[in-house]
């Protein structure tokens, strides 16, 4: 695969399939499934005009969608530019090791800078070493860890 021939764009409403299947890929590759409605309900947010509201792109390889990112802006309390939160990050594993994550998080990258929010930060599991071998190039780890409520 040719890092020239992937096209990056904004999730358009033809694409609710391509989309589906990776997103669907991504949220079984950490062990989650969902809901149909919930599947819906985000693809509506990627269309939505609202700036506070989720942002997507794809990432196309001819006319097969490989890759996709999904980022949130949002206010923070100790910079008022506020911070971009990249939530979702997934590259197909046929179209893995050509640079299309670097791709993805660089759009992210450049929106931020482009809103005058250039703090962009994300997750990920202490034990997925591919994305980290990337992640520790592109980004800077912090001593931060992370809490979540208990469910009930």
């Amino acid at each position: 695969m040719d890092m020239e021939t992937i096209g990056l764009r904004p999730v358009a409403t033809g694409d609710r399939d391509a989309w589906g299947q990776l997103w669907r890929a991504y949220l079984e590759f950490y062990g989650t499934a969902l809901p149909d409605a919930i599947y819906d309900t985000a693809f509506e947010r990627l269309l939505s005009d609202n700036p506070a509201s989720f942002r997507g792109r794809l990432a196309w390889a001819g006319d097969r969608a490989v890759g996709l990112v999904h980022w949130v802006f949002h206010p923070h309390m100790w910079r008022p530019e506020g911070t971009c939160y990249l939530q979702d990050l997934y590259t197909a594993p046929e179209a893995r090791g050509h640079g299309v994550a670097r791709r993805l998080i660089e759009a992210v990258y450049a929106d931020a800078d482009a809103h005058g929010t250039p703090r962009v930060y994300w997750l990920t599991q202490s034990q997925n070493h591919a994305a980290r071998a990337l992640y520790d190039r592109i980004g800077t780890q912090t001593d931060f860890i992370r809490y979540d409520r208990p469910a009930a």
